[in-house]
């Protein structure tokens, strides 16, 4: 049976959280930081600042340049990652037990004083944004998500591409990222895991001492707004001349991250487009060879999330693969699930769950999670019994409150408009752009603009 460990909550006087949990199985020592804010915090019309402070926060901080921080990690056999997420900056670090003074030397370091040099930050900006082009490129179904979130949310902090584009990561400014910086990072947006061979006091002690004097924001994060509820389908189609296989994103608003039925969520998705044998992956490659592959799934966070179905075919083929698609999630709300399937369901969602909770930075993930988003943790030690439980009734509910109406949805597809925008017309209003077009979809001002 999986069950968190035992551990303990410490709330330091400056509003930063910190969570302690002890494994002594091997030497090593695991650490997940989240600091609240993230992409939300953007300014609505130049998406990706997040995102830069948070690669930024790996190139220099406290009396070490990008060279000299870079070489303090590798030389101790560590490692750290900064990433921005739509509603936090997360750094990940693992070292060995015996060099937590430096991972902690090293965090304080980045988040209380970051050098965020010009010359790095120009850097990473540059970096990013020919990395756009390129994945336009090789790879446009790695864009998918942004296209679709634009579409989906607007002007929505869910709407905005957490990386940035090409447009808005060419108008941020050095200016931007110190102003992200100076607004967003301090001690009480601060949640910290650390897991793994440590000394309770001795770590507790050595947290206080790196971080207990770290001020607080100028203004308190304020709440997030849920996102625009479904409307009627409409579709973007974007342009990629020349074209052999057309990637589509189905989409519309899902569940937020405390959805109660969750363990039915989890199965009817397994079900449906969640593995290889899923009713959409059967109708797409199996049954009709149109496709290598198909998938669903949801994103949720603390104010919505969306439902996502993805795949791609053959440019003759692209108009087929979406409407079998959309009559697959039809078909799932009209006839739902089988008592068999949820069960050769929950036996493979029970497998999958107990692997991911093995390591120390696996469960420093989870229990970073589960304080994020307030869910307690019986969230973690409840979920068994909530799959055991689920039935065809629980299966029903979830489809009809989470799965959506397909006429609802909308359609982004990345392909060869003169090929396929005939192939399109009847699945709803269409909007046109070009795949080398330097955004992701109107970059109106959203409802919240961060403090």
């Amino acid at each position: 049976m999986v069950r968190v460990p035992a551990h303990e909550r410490v709330e330091l006087e400056n509003g930063t959280t910190l969570l302690l949990l002890p494994r002594r199985e091997v030497p090593l020592l695991a650490c997940q930081m989240l600091l609240r804010g993230g992409a939300r915090g953007d300014p609505p019309t130049r998406p990706g600042v997040a995102s830069l402070v948070a690669a930024l926060l790996e190139k220099g901080a406290g009396r070490r340049d990008a060279y000299a921080f870079a070489e303090a990690v590798e030389g101790a056999g560590g490692s750290f990652t900064a990433a921005a997420a739509p509603e936090a900056i997360t750094v990940r670090s693992q070292f060995m037990a015996r060099d937590q003074g430096l991972m902690l030397e090293l965090l304080a370091d980045a988040l209380r004083a970051p050098r965020l040099a010009p010359e790095e930050f120009e850097h990473l900006r540059d970096r990013q944004i020919e990395f756009i082009k390129a994945v336009k490129d090789s790879e446009p179904a790695e864009l998918l998500d942004a296209y679709g979130r634009a579409l989906l949310f607007g002007g929505h902090p869910y709407g905005r591409a957490v990386h940035g584009s090409e447009s808005s990561l060419a108008a941020i400014t050095l200016a931007d990222a110190h102003e992200y910086y100076r607004r967003h990072f301090g001690a009480e947006r601060l949640l910290l895991v650390l897991a793994g061979d440590l000394d309770l006091r001795r770590a507790e002690a050595a947290v206080r001492a790196a971080l207990a004097t770290w001020p607080r924001t100028p203004a308190p994060l304020p709440p997030l707004a849920p996102p625009p509820a479904a409307s009627a389908r409409r579709v973007l189609l974007v342009d990629a001349p020349g074209a052999t296989q057309s990637h589509f994103w189905i989409g519309a608003p899902g569940v937020n991250k405390r959805y109660p039925r969750r363990a039915a969520l989890d199965l009817v998705n397994t079900l449906f487009g969640g593995r290889f044998t899923s009713l959409l992956n059967v109708e797409l490659r199996i049954k009709s060879g149109l496709s290598y592959g198909a998938r669903s799934g949801f994103v949720r966070g603390s104010a919505g999330g969306d439902f996502a179905i993805r795949s791609f075919v053959e440019t003759a083929n692209t108009g087929q693969a979406i409407r079998l698609a959309l009559q697959a999630l039809e078909r799932l709300r009209g006839e739902g699930v089988s008592t068999e399937m949820l069960q050769s369901a929950r036996a493979y969602t029970l497998g999958q769950y107990a692997l991911g909770l093995e390591t120390a930075a696996d469960w420093a993930a989870a229990l970073a999670d589960v304080e994020f988003f307030g869910l307690g943790t019986r969230y973690i030690d409840d979920y068994p019994a909530e799959l055991a439980a689920v039935d065809r009734d629980a299966a029903r509910a979830v489809i009809a409150e989470a799965f959506p109406d397909p006429r609802n949805a909308v359609l982004v597809v990345i392909g060869d408009a003169a090929r396929i925008g005939a192939q399109l017309g009847g699945f709803g209003p269409m909007a046109r752009m070009r795949l080398n077009d330097p955004q992701f979809g109107p970059e109106a001002a959203g409802d919240e603009a961060g403090p």
